[in-house]
């Protein structure tokens, strides 16, 4: 595992070294709409901070077709050539982990992904390409790391239960095209064999809440797992601050296969609201129908709900960005439901530091008390218990390399749980890790 983690941080210094090297001033009249002058940051690359949703919307910094609040910062490299903008930003966690209790273990892993885009104008309108890559199945092992009280997924052909699958190598693959209806209005086209539909909030993995913790939220499969689907078209429409979308989508969730890209008819469907009220806030409802989400119950479709307010706050060398969020699952076969509520906050202060908190009150299905055994004959999943998860971390970064940022940190969780969960948990599991953060 050392060496893969050698040859990880290896090829994302390659990467940044070549895209470092085609970037360039941009060329007459390429000025992106949603783009202020780039400022340049000891150790970071460009800057980017957008004004309005429309300019939000334009610029797709983040997976799919997801918005933040406008003031929300970007940390990329950024040029043009030949009528086209270029874009590329990474990010690498090399973490140990080590958990407590009779179900803790411990692990030695990195979480990743690199993303490249491209845009034009054509006509009244803006081009996109974007891919977005990981090399998860590589870089964490025996296709998990741990987790305590983490569900959802499968490998090997048994339920994930205390720990977090990796994300497929092929995170994004998509083209998106924004034609400005009038000064106030704009309509957007979104298809991608892999990719985000419009559901729930700005994925963990790219959310500037989270940006510090290497970890996924106890709730992903509650709020926002859907950010890797399968063939996916989303039409919205957007006018000054409110969004409206919908989203057709292959419902199944990636399978234990992580190299390969997974296909099948879009059954799915999703729809979301977004209003971002000012530069500072956003907010957004969504719901959907899941077709046969988790292949261990084929026959089960979900119907999800999430809500989540986004507030993000620019300092004096540092910024401040929070999100409250729900999600809602509820099996179309029993009527079963499960609820997941989450606060995190992330603040950036002093030029070098993060400090961070994520508090979550989530359902638990009993698929928790079959541990790594498989389902028995007849089994039927449902939720039976809630669990509390408290985390705060912090990390500092170190050195001052162009167009890199690196952050040594460490974070620690501990846990409540009802009376049900103790004889299997223990009273009191605990989890900390400590990492290097790598950001291009």
């Amino acid at each position: 595992m050392a060496n893969t983690a050698f040859l990880l941080a290896t090829a994302i210094l390659l990467l940044a070294r070549v895209a470092s090297a085609q970037t360039q001033e941009p060329e007459h009249g390429m000025t992106h709409p949603s783009q202020k002058p780039m400022q340049q940051m000891p150790g970071m690359s460009g800057h980017h901070e957008s004004k309005s949703l429309i300019a939000v919307v334009e610029h797709h910094a983040a997976s799919g077709t997801d918005a933040a609040p406008a003031s929300t910062p970007e940390h990329m490299m950024m040029g043009a050539r030949y009528g086209w903008r270029f874009m590329f930003h990474a990010e690498a966690f090399l973490t140990e982990l080590q958990q407590s209790g009779p179900r803790g273990s411990d692990k030695f892993f990195s979480t990743n992904w690199f993303m490249l885009m491209a845009q034009r104008r054509f006509g009244r309108g803006t081009f996109t390409a974007k891919s977005m890559l990981s090399l998860d199945p590589a870089t964490v092992s025996n296709r998990r790391y741990p987790e305590l009280f983490q569900e959802g997924e499968t490998a090997f052909g048994r339920p994930i239960v205390d720990g977090q699958h990796p994300h497929d190598f092929v995170m994004e693959l998509a083209a998106l095209y924004d034609y400005r209806l009038g000064e106030k209005m704009l309509l957007s086209f979104y298809a991608a064999p892999v990719g985000d539909p419009a559901l729930g909030p700005v994925a963990y993995p790219h959310r500037a809440s989270a940006a510090e913790n290497p970890i996924a939220p106890l709730g992903h499969h509650l709020e926002d797992s859907t950010h890797i689907a399968s063939n996916v078209v989303t039409l919205g429409v957007t006018h000054e601050n409110l969004r409206l979308e919908a989203s057709g989508f292959h419902g199944r969730e990636p399978d234990e296969e992580r190299w390969d890209i997974d296909s099948g008819k879009i059954d799915s469907w999703s729809t979301r609201l977004t209003f971002n009220p000012g530069r500072n806030w956003s907010f957004q409802y969504s719901l959907a129908y899941l077709r046969s989400p988790e292949a261990l119950q084929p026959l089960e479709d979900v119907r999800r709900m999430t809500a989540s307010l986004s507030y993000n706050r620019p300092l004096r060398s540092g910024n401040w960005s929070s999100m409250l969020l729900w999600g809602r699952n509820q099996s179309m076969a029993d009527g079963n439901v499960g609820n997941g509520y989450l606060l995190e906050s992330t603040l950036h202060f002093a030029d070098r530091n993060n400090v961070w908190t994520r508090i979550e009150n989530v359902d638990r299905t009993n698929a928790l008390l079959l541990g790594e055994n498989p389902e028995p004959a007849n089994f039927t999943e449902h939720y039976f218990a809630r669990a509390q998860a408290y985390t705060v971390g912090y990390d500092r970064e170190v050195g001052r390399l162009p167009h890199l940022s690196t952050a040594i940190g460490t974070q620690i969780t501990w846990y409540g749980l009802p009376d049900a969960l103790k004889p299997t948990y223990g009273s009191h599991p605990l989890g900390g890790i400590v990492f290097l953060r790598l950001r291009f």
